[in-house]
């Protein structure tokens, strides 16, 4: 019996072992369209963290162009020679200038040497615009020379390209010249030297900027990020915050009306960001917005995105304050004036006050705004007693905006319980939800939103990331987590109807917080691995949710699902199954395909997969496609069709019917 018994056993561990692993089987059902998919469903969040507007997005390469840094208005300049800060300026909300004047002796130089933002990064050959402010006081011609310098060169010059500029008359004028740098250098520093007879010198808004550019506009955005943003395909793009929204005090809220008009004339902002950790200090980080409102609409407009603003309620951050520091509710009037003025600066007419502002700016045509947005990461009753009249005023004044509210800044317990109930009461049209959480949330989170109510506000998961545990950095692992959580997004695109990764930008030598979509340093930027997934995604959209089951249940990641997430949507005759395999074995998948008529077939088209098995690689800037999508053979027709799934990874089957 004992030999017969281990004879039998032995036997059938070689036939298991023989056999393939069991196929996970899919159940897709064509024959009913799901729910709309929102055009918003994917998009962008922008905030000025990790230098992303100063220093990143917005391409000035001066820093403190007005000298106007409160503390030190030289901060980030270093002076030579006989040079003075005056603050009777011809701008009258940054009236600080610099007066250069004869050093006293022909062999001195008087000027002021620029630092930039961790330097000054120039490529060879390219063009950059330089201008400033300028004026002869005493009347007469003067003369300043400009050059792009490498101080630390051991070449016999320290210029990398240089020009000269007259300066005449005692009126202010803008004066600028095009520099041509002779090599590359990611740490240039700008100088303007006093040349010629030497007469006194006010300069004031000193500027420099690529001729290639974004769109080629003045005053414009950084192209290889901006152009990182486009190939995103976002449907939404919300700014300016974040945090800065409400300020560390309310003076120091991001203010919209400050952040348009002529460059030269918008005042300098403080950024909370600037000391909110100790350990990561900036003290030279300030909001020159120069990328304003303005500037946020318009690139909206040329990515194909919906612009959302989001705006002051009138509450500090909550976070670094008592409840003392905030705006009585019966004093809020101007704040909510702020809201309705922004929705005339953005769809106003050009007649209206706001609607000729914009007009003036460049863009008569209005901006189509839909969506507005009150209050950060507030909660609480400081947040709700503040949001109400905000929402009573915006739905009398303009009755088609959708009015986001907050859920505060968890993605459960005791304020996020309390807020919901109270934006279905208060009558907001989307909730911002806000999940920065570690592996075992994203795996724990796959139904989340399968048994939210159908009926209330909607959804607006307006700030998430997966946080490696001890090492916070953009590994590949968490990329795939956070594609497997976006698969419930994506089923239940009744509910969620908008969702942005957070944050946006990084430059590698000034953050402050970790991950981040997009890193860049002076020259170049990378895209990460989670940027990876929002682009498919983005790229994959679909217009309508399809049904699609293991078991009769929705592929959330659950107990005995294979550590698989999935969902499916359709565009047109195209089908797009999105499946994330988080487990550490590959899987066998058997699509079924129900609903079609008797003759009716489906056809494999492609395969696209980001491989996540090497966990903790990363994209980096000396190795920016490690990790990026790649084309697989895919094929098959029929009812039924079969694919495998390698462990760690996620994919996208395209397939048309």
């Amino acid at each position: 019996m004992t030999r017969r018994f281990l004879f039998s056993a032995c036997l059938a561990l070689f036939f298991h072992a023989a056999l393939p692993a069991q196929s996970c089987k899919l159940d897709i059902d064509l024959g009913k369209k799901g729910s709309p998919i929102n055009p918003t469903q994917y998009g962008i969040f922008f905030e000025d963290i990790n230098f992303a507007a100063d220093g990143g997005l917005y391409a000035e390469l001066v820093k403190n162009r007005s000298f106007e840094f409160p503390s030190n208005p030289l901060q980030g300049w270093r002076v030579f020679g006989n040079a003075a800060v005056l603050e009777d300026g011809p701008f009258d909300r940054n009236p600080h200038y610099v007066r250069l004047s004869d050093p006293g002796h022909p062999h001195r130089w008087t000027g002021l040497e620029n630092e930039g933002f961790f330097g000054i990064g120039v490529r060879c050959g390219e063009e950059y615009r330089f201008s400033v402010w300028a004026r002869v006081p005493e009347g007469g011609e003067s003369r300043l020379n400009v050059e792009i310098s490498d101080p630390a060169s051991i070449e016999e010059d320290h210029g990398l390209c240089d020009g000269e500029l007259v300066v005449s008359g005692a009126d202010w004028r803008q004066y600028e010249l095009i520099l041509k740098p002779s090599r590359t250098l990611d740490k240039a520093v700008l100088r303007v030297f006093l040349d010629g007879d030497r007469l006194v010198t006010d300069i004031e808004h000193v500027s420099l900027f690529p001729v290639d550019i974004w769109k080629g506009h003045r005053n414009g955005l950084r192209k290889d990020l901006a152009q990182a943003l486009a190939d995103l395909h976002p449907g939404i793009f919300r700014f300016p915050g974040g945090c800065i929204v409400e300020g560390t005090e309310v003076e120091s809220r991001y203010n919209w009306k400050n952040s348009v008009g002529p460059v030269e004339n918008r005042p300098l902002n403080s950024n909370r960001w600037q000391y909110c950790f100790p350990y990561r200090l900036y003290p030279d980080y300030y909001q020159s917005y120069g990328l304003g409102y303005f500037e946020f609409f318009l690139l909206s407009e040329e990515i194909g995105a919906e612009p959302l603003p989001i705006l002051s309620c009138g509450l500090a951050c909550q976070f670094q304050n008592g409840e003392d520091a905030h705006i009585p509710v019966d004093e809020l009037g101007p704040y909510i004036q702020d809201a309705l003025d922004l929705i005339e600066f953005a769809n106003g007419p050009v007649t209206s006050t706001w609607g000729k502002v914009r007009a003036e700016m460049g863009h008569p045509e209005p901006f189509n705004l839909k969506y507005i947005g009150i209050g950060n990461e507030q909660w609480g009753t400081l947040y709700t007693e503040r949001l109400a009249p905000f929402v009573k005023a915006i739905r009398k004044a303009y009755p088609d905006i959708k009015i986001v509210g907050s859920s505060g800044p968890g993605s459960e317990g005791e304020q996020f319980d309390f807020l919901w109930p109270e934006m279905r009461r208060i009558g907001v049209d989307l909730v911002d939800e806000h999940f920065y959480r570690p592996y075992e949330w994203f795996l724990s989170q796959g139904a989340r939103y399968d048994n939210y109510d159908r009926k209330g506000p909607k959804v607006f998961a307006g700030e998430y990331a997966c946080h490696a545990r001890g090492a916070k950095w953009n590994h590949a692992y968490a990329a795939l987590l956070e594609a497997a959580f976006m698969t419930g997004i994506e089923r239940n695109a009744d509910v969620v109807q908008m969702a942005t990764y957070a944050p946006l930008f990084a430059h590698v030598e000034g953050w402050q917080w970790r991950p981040d979509l997009i890193w860049f340093d002076n020259l170049r930027s990378f895209r990460t691995a989670s940027w990876q997934v929002q682009s498919l995604y983005g790229r994959f959209k679909g217009r309508n949710t399809l049904s699609l089951k293991m078991s009769g249940a929705n592929v959330t990641g659950a107990e005995g699902q294979g550590g698989l997430f999935a969902s499916a949507v359709s565009d047109g005759s195209r089908i797009y199954i999105k499946v994330a395999n988080t487990s550490e074995e590959e899987r066998d998948l058997d699509f079924n395909f129900a609903g079609l008529k008797k003759k009716d077939v489906v056809r494999a088209v492609e395969g696209v997969r980001l491989d996540c098995s090497d966990r903790m690689a990363e994209n980096c800037l000396d190795e920016p496609d490690r990790i990026v999508p790649v084309s697989f053979a895919f094929s098959g027709e029929g009812k039924t069709i079969s694919a495998s799934l390698p462990p760690l990874s996620f994919s996208v089957f395209v397939l048309e019917k």
